[in-house]
This record gives C-alpha cells, structure tokens and sequence, in this order.
C-alpha cells in the first residue's frame, strides 16, 4: 500500500458557496471527510500547512511547502499531494520543480467550483492526483498538475480561463497523459530540468507586459537599487518598440537582469527580428530570453536563481535553458 503525504494549502478547492453567489473560505476543510474513500487502498497522511486562497500565497509559503516535502523525503513517503488555490497555483508548481530533486511523484491539483456548488470538480481532482502520486509511471516526471482528467508539467501548465473546470492548459506543448480508472496514463516524456537548493526568497523582481507605443518610462521607474530583476512580456516572438531601447540598455548597465518572455499564450520567445526594438538588437543589448516560459514562471526562475546565487553567466545559462 503506498503512503501519500497530502498538504492542503487552502483555495476554491476548500471553500464554499454562501448566499449571494459569494465563495468563501470554510473553517473546515471538505476534503477532510473523504480520507474513507481511499481506506485499504492508500495511506494518507493529511496536514493542512495553511489555509490561503492562492492570491495570499507568496514565495514564502512555496518554500515552506519546499521544505516540508524535502523533510518528506526522509519519512517513507511514497508520494505528495497538494492542494491549492488554481490562481497562483501554476506559479507554486513551478517554484517546486526548479527547487526539489526528483524522488518521488509531487501532484499539485485544485477546483474551480467550491465543495457544495453544483458540478464541483475539487473531490474529483483530489482523487485524480492521489491515483497519479500513487503511480509507479509517475516517477521522475517532475512536479505535475492534475486537473479535470489530464496531467500536465509544471514547466508549461497555465490557468487559461477565469471560470472554466477546463482552465489548466499546456499551451504549444499539450497535457503529457491522462487519468483514466485509477490510473495514470503517460504519453509524452519530460524534458529535463535543472534544480536549486535555496533557503531564501528574497529579491524584487518586477513583471512589465509590452504594449504598443510603449515608452521606457515604466524602465526608468525601476532602475532603483532595490531593484533585483525584470521580466518583460515581450511582443509576438519578442519584440519591442523602439522608444524603450534606452531605458532598457540604462538597466543592463547598472546590472539588473532583464528577461525578456513573449506575452502570446503559444510559442516561445526568439531573437529573429533584425529591426529597431527586434529580438536581435534585444539579445545582442544583453536582454536574457527566457524560452518557452511566461512571465510569472520567468519571474520565479529569475527569484530561484537569484537566492542560489548564480554568477552573473551562470544566471543567464539558467534563464536561457
């Protein structure tokens, strides 16, 4: 029988509908009372690390998750199971994958309708990612993110629509299987992935989303000491107007990391235009592309490898993987 760490860690998964329409927090998680439906089959052991909706999470509370899964290492654990809000919970994934060795399977899952709204998806998740932890196929496979029957990277994942159970997609790259009667379903291997041992998260690294006739004024706001790194949303394959060059080029000088991720939802961010403001001039200034990430991801990776203390080549190698 294999024994399943699960952390709840709050979200719309434990919450409830009230009158009005309004979802709100429970004081008492819903899952809690369906541990039965796993009895002689799979050994939870259950901790409620905190109880948040994923907009209060900060990387704070990644870490704490980060540590207690690496204590989890050293408990006989076969498997780890969080549950999370879905607004942050890409980022949270995230975090993991770059931050944990792989040992065992690490499923993240959600709801996007509350434990007593009509068509609630959060007990079903639940069970989806306890049948993948408990998978053997599951190993090193990275953090996962099981969610309305798929399974998908942490890497790639991202929540696509405000309501939808279907929101979680992988977009370019696809769901790497499936859950189907208790089992997981693995179609697609995982890429590789570089991993960091940091205790700290500290760092102010901001996110900038381009726009046509975009100036460098938002650039120069935060060309301040206590700014630690950028991440801009670049256009289509990443590029820029023009008039934000200067300040953009003011940042690389004072050596604040600039990484540039293309604000499409498909595709990955290239250096191939060769005009004022293209991809070309951007890489050649010094601009780190971040493939194939968004810029909330491009933002947790810039923070990880920040606090693992890279060099200033190591940090762009880590950016550019």
């Amino acid at each position: 029988m294999k024994t399943i760490l699960v952390l709840h860690t709050g979200g719309t998964i434990s919450m409830q509908k009230a009158t009005g329409g309004r979802v709100i927090p429970s004081e008492k998680n819903p899952l809690r009372e369906q541990e039965a439906l796993f009895h002689g089959k799979v050994h939870l052991i259950v901790e409620e690390i905190f109880n948040l909706p994923s907009p209060h999470i900060t990387l704070e509370h990644m870490l704490q998750i980060k540590n207690r899964i690496q204590q989890a290492y050293q408990e006989n654990v076969d498997g780890v199971v969080i549950t999370h809000g879905t607004d942050t919970l890409e980022e949270t994934a995230y975090f993991l994958d770059i931050t944990l060795k792989k040992r065992i399977p690490i499923v993240l899952t959600g709801a996007m309708r509350s434990s007593n709204e009509i068509g609630s998806d959060g007990l079903y998740n639940f069970i989806s990612a306890i049948w993948t932890a408990c998978d053997n196929e599951s190993y090193n496979k990275g953090v996962l993110v099981v969610m309305n029957d798929e399974i998908h990277t942490a890497r790639f994942v991202t929540k696509t629509h405000t309501t939808n159970v279907a929101t979680f997609r992988t977009p370019t790259f696809g769901p790497i299987g499936m859950i189907a009667k208790e089992q997981a379903f693995f179609a697609k291997e995982v890429l590789p992935q570089t991993t960091c041992e940091i205790q700290t998260v500290t760092g102010n690294v901001y996110v900038i989303k381009g726009y046509a006739g975009m100036n460098g004024q938002l650039f120069d706001l935060l060309n301040t000491p206590v700014t630690d790194g950028i991440v801009i949303e670049a256009l289509g394959a990443g590029n820029l107007p023009p008039a934000t060059l200067s300040a953009i080029e003011r940042l690389i000088k004072n050596q604040i990391p600039v990484v540039l991720v293309s604000r499409c939802s498909n595709g990955v961010a290239e250096d191939i235009y060769d005009y004022e403001g293209g991809g070309v001039g951007l890489k050649e200034m010094g601009v780190i592309f971040a493939r194939g990430l968004n810029g909330q991801k491009a933002r947790i990776r810039l923070i990880v490898g920040l606090n693992s203390h890279k060099t200033a080549a190591e940090l762009r190698e880590f950016l550019s993987q």
